[in-house]
């Protein structure tokens, strides 16, 4: 009996890991434009997404809101262009998974190994013993230890203890991969991501590194820190990349695995450094190079939504629950009077989610989709992430599997109602809690999922 259980969980977690809700011939990709759709038509209250638009615009710029693949929402000019900062890092990420996708490097790749240099200079990081220990995981966590500036920063504590917001590390990171491949990463990215999701080169630019030298063994040295100028539409299309599991069409682009550990936490709770202001529980809610609400730090927005964030609220959300992805560029959002960061972006975030008033817009298929053959190295599980034990168990419903409304059919209500308590330590299908582990979770989706239109 316990080693069907213990078959049964790991079949479960591979089903968690690799499958995904719509088949790729489902999926609707954006050609040189975006299908447009009403949000009635997408099962979103246009009152909300004008909240968000309207809060966005009074500080100028523009932005995109999709669902489903279709454009839902936009404002200001979708095609000039802006100095993106931080939000560069999101592209630093898709460079790293592209490295793993082609199998030359894993989270767990030593830094030194491909950029013998890494740390140096100061020359006094040479004395701390830590470099040889720095992996790639450290420097797209912001864990390696290195300070602030973009340029050759000092050591600030040994890699994994602590956490502190870097774009030195981030830049260290861009020198490994771009002699790894022995290439501009602006050529690299072109070929390989940009062009194939439909990013024009009139709508992307990569500056000379601003901290560093221009050249790094006679191939141009990109910033992952910051760099990048372009448009809401070009962050929407890497949003969608991320949203469909780094598939753009029928072509992988970045594993999924890679995906799935990008957009979690990854940080591990680890103390912050010195308190650096406006970073509380900041390893709570990071991955590789994006910010998340792993941690509900916004109540009312889904734990799984995810986000690219520069200076002046430079934003790419991702929200795969809700099928939603939105970008938005201009101007800095007023800090909030506790001075948390995430309190200022909450405001805008906070009504595309709860603009979504009925389920999925995609038909679910019943087969998920096959795991890639190049398996790249397994993702490093989130940590502290307990699920609690039930006290009691609950009664086994009569209705069928999915079917939280009790009224013989699995369909969108039902998925509301999963919708509405994710999350949630609660039990009993009419919860959505189709498993009765007491959790409402991704393992309830997927029985719903698997037995929709029935």
């Amino acid at each position: 009996m316990a080693s069907k259980l213990l078959i049964f969980l790991y079949s479960c977690t591979l089903l968690l890991l690799y499958s995904h809700p719509v088949s790729a011939q489902t999926y609707i990709y954006p050609g040189t434009s975006w299908v447009t759709a009403t949000p009635s038509e997408m099962g979103m209250d246009a009152t909300k997404l004008n909240q968000a638009k309207n809060y966005a615009l009074s500080y100028g710029g523009a932005g995109m809101i999709t669902r489903g693949g279709k454009l839902v929402m936009s404002w200001g000019t979708l095609s000039q262009k802006y100095d993106i900062k931080s939000s560069t890092k999101s592209f630093g990420a898709t460079a790293l998974g592209l490295a793993i996708q082609d199998g030359k490097l894993t989270l767990q790749t030593k830094g030194q190994s491909c950029q013998p240099s890494l740390g140096v200079p100061p020359d006094s990081n040479k004395a701390t013993g830590w470099l040889p220990n720095i992996t790639l995981s450290h420097l797209a966590t912001q864990r390696a230890g290195f300070d602030k500036s973009g340029g050759y920063t000092a050591l600030l504590f040994a890699p994994g203890t602590q956490w502190s917001y870097s774009d030195g590390g981030p830049n260290w990171l861009a020198e490994c991969i771009t002699l790894t491949y022995q290439q501009d990463l602006l050529i690299l990215m072109r070929d390989r991501v940009f062009t194939p999701i439909g990013i024009p080169t009139t709508e992307l630019s990569w500056r000379s590194n601003n901290y560093r030298s221009d050249l790094i063994q006679g191939i141009k040295n990109r910033e992952f820190g910051s760099g990048i100028s372009t448009t809401v539409n070009s962050l929407a299309r890497l949003g969608y990349l991320y949203l469909r599991q780094g598939k753009w069409n029928n072509t992988q682009i970045i594993p999924s695995t890679f995906v799935d550990a990008a957009r979690v936490n990854q940080a591990g709770g680890v103390p912050i450094y010195a308190n650096r202001a406006g970073y509380t529980n900041a390893s709570k809610h990071y991955g590789f190079l994006w910010w998340n609400n792993a941690d509900k730090a916004m109540p009312n927005v889904p734990a799984d939504a995810y986000w690219s964030w520069g200076l002046y609220e430079s934003l790419t959300i991702v929200i795969p629950s809700l099928d939603i992805v939105a970008s938005r560029l201009g101007q800095s959002f007023p800090a909030a009077p506790d001075n948390d960061p995430f309190n200022s972006i909450e405001k805008f975030i906070e009504p595309i989610a709860l603009s979504v008033t009925s389920g999925p817009t995609l038909t679910p298929t019943k087969t998920p989709t096959k795991t890639p053959t190049k398996t790249p190295t397994p993702p490093i599980s989130p940590t502290k992430t307990p699920t609690k034990t039930p006290t009691k168990t609950p009664t086994p419903s009569t209705s069928k599997p999915g079917d939280a409304n009790g009224d013989g059919q699995v369909n969108g209500a039902d998925y509301l109602i999963w919708l509405s308590r994710y999350g949630q330590n609660v039990s009993g299908t009419a919860n959505g809690d189709f498993n009765g582990d007491g959790t409402v979770n991704g393992a309830d989706y997927l029985i719903w999922l698997s037995n929709y239109g029935k």
